[in-house]
């Protein structure tokens, strides 16, 4: 019989309590805590991918929203197609801020490429990448709590183990007691000292049995214990790790992609710059100065001086001193010397604010040309519009007619008996708009041979062109006035004298006329002609386009000169033929 002193069981349990204490010690104060902390710090490492990624998105849409509203800001400013606006880009400060929209546009154009390549290089690769990295960081952590259970596992089987030995050493100490009380007392039996030492050996046994199993419990849960520490702990770990570092390295590249994104994109942006630069170093203000003179150019020439009215002496005005307001077509008197002097108007004061004639007959020469030549080009070219139409349905109908069944050939019959006649309509127009053209351009050709010889009259006869002069002047808008006075008003007591000025005579006639065209005067200081109607010469032309004519004593006004044909007589002073 083997028999454990008592001293010897119970310093083996206090050995084993306190290997015991140091490992859950370990156990849970160690392990558990760097587990949670990890666990904490991997969740805040995804949370800053989402954030950037959130952060990107919000970047993709400002750009988006940037880029539509410079494209919006553009359409607005661009030139409405077939309208005024379309006539003012030939100036070059006009075609320079076309320049400008366009690459706007353009420019509008590299913001939505930010956001294109932002969305696909950064915002969708990341994403992917957040959905991975969550599946990988919650099986490392599976793998960690895996093995921190089965360690666990190991840990109770030891601790049942432990916890078996000790009672069963227990249990053969009593039995050991009891064994030696009984063999020392007398008055028992022998058969009873049999049956305690029996009862000590089998519990002896039993202690050894636990001993044994509890020795090898012991060993595999420390061999269980150094993989668990040593070798699956930091395995798990240096996953973790890894998987951080990559997190971080990859955050790390999304940025260098942020700024890589808008550094691709910043030649073609500094390119569209230097374009609207060029354009505005293109702008030419010689240039545009002489189209707006082409533009509004009259075609009439400057008037002559204005000669010096004497009035200190009695007499009467002569031919010279005629003015458009010596017979108003109202019949008005003409005010007396020493009244308040009103402004005389001159034609074309008041302008037509309705629609003109047809034929631009309201204009000055030089912008009636004009005007018609535009007219004949727009026709031509809506003539040309009609005959690529028709030409196009022509070759439709042949198809149709090659291959029936691709459609009806007489279906396009209708629509090109239309275009048909409207092409014959345009044509029509464009002669009758032609012929005016012509005769507007022949007679400002004559009208120059015209000025060329009454240069040669002016320069040997300059006391007869003097005396003839007219005191006009022209309005900035192509209309024609008569100064009004500035002078400071004249008070004189009214004597004989003025009523010279009342009982003046009428202009003598110089010539005749015959009205080519009718014209309707309806500007003050105008007259109204017929066709072929014939007329008095009062005033002859004197380079303003306007001739003064009379029908009768009540009835006088000034007619376009290029209206009629004038026949001056021959003793009247530098006497010419105007057709």
């Amino acid at each position: 019989m083997i028999a454990f002193p008592l001293a010897v069981v119970k310093g083996l349990l206090s050995t084993l309590g306190e290997r015991r204490f140091l490992l859950e010690e370990f156990s849970v104060g160690c392990e558990e805590d760097q587990f949670d902390n990890l666990e904490k710090h991997t969740q805040w490492g995804i949370d800053v991918l989402e954030k950037f990624i959130k952060f990107v998105k919000e970047r993709t849409e400002i750009e988006l929203s940037y880029a539509k509203q410079l494209r919006n800001l553009s359409k607005k400013y661009q030139p409405k197609k077939n309208s005024k606006e379309e006539e003012e880009y030939r100036y070059t400060s006009a075609r320079a801020f076309l320049a400008t929209l366009n690459e706007m546009n353009d420019y509008a154009g590299q913001h939505e490429v930010i956001s294109e390549n932002m969305t696909s290089l950064i915002t969708g690769e990341l994403t992917r990448y957040v959905q991975e990295l969550k599946q990988e960081r919650k099986s490392h952590f599976h793998d960690g709590r895996k093995a921190q259970q089965h360690i666990e596992t190991c840990w109770k089987q030891l601790e049942a183990s432990k916890r078996r030995f000790e009672r069963d050493c227990k249990e053969a100490d009593r039995a050991q007691q009891y064994f030696e009380k009984m063999d020392a007392d007398i008055n028992v039996t022998k058969a009873d000292v049999e049956k305690a030492r029996q009862q000590a050996q089998l519990r002896h046994q039993m202690a050894e049995d636990s001993k044994a199993e509890y020795s090898s419990t012991l060993q595999k849960f420390n061999s269980e214990q150094h993989d668990h520490y040593y070798t699956h702990i930091p395995h798990i770990f240096q996953k973790i790790q890894e998987m951080e570092e990559r997190r971080i390295v990859r955050i790390g590249e999304s940025m260098k992609t942020f700024a890589e994104v808008d550094r691709q994109v910043i030649p073609i942006i500094g390119k569209c710059l230097d374009e609207i630069t060029k354009a505005a170093e293109s702008i030419d203000h010689k240039n545009d100065s002489q189209l707006v003179i082409e533009a509004f150019k009259s075609g009439f020439e400057p008037p002559g001086d204005v000669d010096f009215e004497d009035f200190t002496q009695p007499m009467k005005r002569t031919v010279s001193e005629s003015s458009l307001s010596n017979s108003r077509a109202d019949g008005k008197s003409e005010p007396k010397f020493g009244g308040k002097s009103k402004g005389k108007l001159w034609p074309f004061i008041k302008k037509n604010k309705g629609a003109g004639p047809e034929d631009f007959s309201n204009l000055p020469p030089e912008q009636r040309r004009k005007k018609l030549q535009q007219k004949v080009d727009e026709l031509n070219r809506d003539i040309q519009k009609e005959m690529d139409q028709r030409d196009a349905l022509t070759k439709m109908k042949d198809v149709y007619i090659k291959n029936p069944q691709m459609g009806d050939a007489a279906s396009v019959d209708h629509r090109l008996a239309e275009l048909g006649q409207n092409i014959e309509k345009l044509r029509l127009e464009v002669q009758k708009f032609e012929g005016w053209l012509a005769e507007v351009e022949g007679r400002l050709s004559m009208r120059s041979e015209a000025r060329r010889q009454s240069g040669l009259y002016e320069a040997q006869n300059p006391s007869a062109v003097n005396s003839c002069a007219q005191d006009r002047e022209s309005s900035p808008d192509g209309s024609y006035t008569e100064e009004q006075s500035q002078e400071t008003e004249m008070k004189v007591p009214a004597t004989d004298f003025d009523d010279e000025f009342d009982d003046e005579e009428p202009l003598p006639t110089i010539g005749t006329c015959k009205a080519l065209y009718t014209f309707e005067g309806q500007n003050e200081g105008t007259i109204s002609v017929a066709e072929g109607e014939m007329l008095y010469v009062i005033e002859e032309d004197k380079g303003d386009g306007w001739t003064r004519i009379r029908r009768n004593e009540d009835e006088e006004g000034y007619v376009p000169t290029s209206y009629v044909e004038v026949y001056l007589d021959k003793n009247a002073k530098g006497a010419m033929t105007y057709i």
